[in-house]
């Protein structure tokens, strides 16, 4: 017998308005581990846009978290993502499975980025 227990979700959590601190705290539970990261982003983004005088640093920063929790919190989304990752850094850059590895990150990493940034 199969319950719906056995089924692995579509989504982990909702997905997160692009505000810094709704962005952390879906990081923080979907990759807690990169949580330094994200922090060292931001703290970049915000002194390249207080140095440039834009909020454009600021709007990379948004884009490029949001996409990380859109895979993150997608379990199909990321199990595909990081199959084709390690694929691509385990394959030598002569086989032509590196470039079909390759390929699908970037297809993948795409499909996240539209589903963020076209609402």
């Amino acid at each position: 017998m199969t319950t719906a227990h056995d089924e692995q979700p579509s989504e982990l959590i909702p997905r997160p308005d692009m505000t810094f601190p709704a962005l952390r705290a879906a990081l923080a539970r979907v990759a807690p581990s990169r949580l330094a990261e994200f922090q060292a982003d931001r703290d970049m983004a915000f002194t390249a846009a207080t140095q440039d005088g834009s909020f454009q640093p600021i709007r990379f920063f948004q884009i490029k978290w949001a996409t990380e929790i859109e895979i993150e919190r997608r379990p199909s989304l990321a199990a595909r993502y990081q199959a084709a990752l390690d694929a691509a850094n385990s394959l030598d850059r002569d086989d032509p499975r590196w470039r079909d590895a390759m390929d699908t990150c970037l297809a993948l990493h795409d499909e996240a980025r539209s589903a963020v940034t076209d609402e």
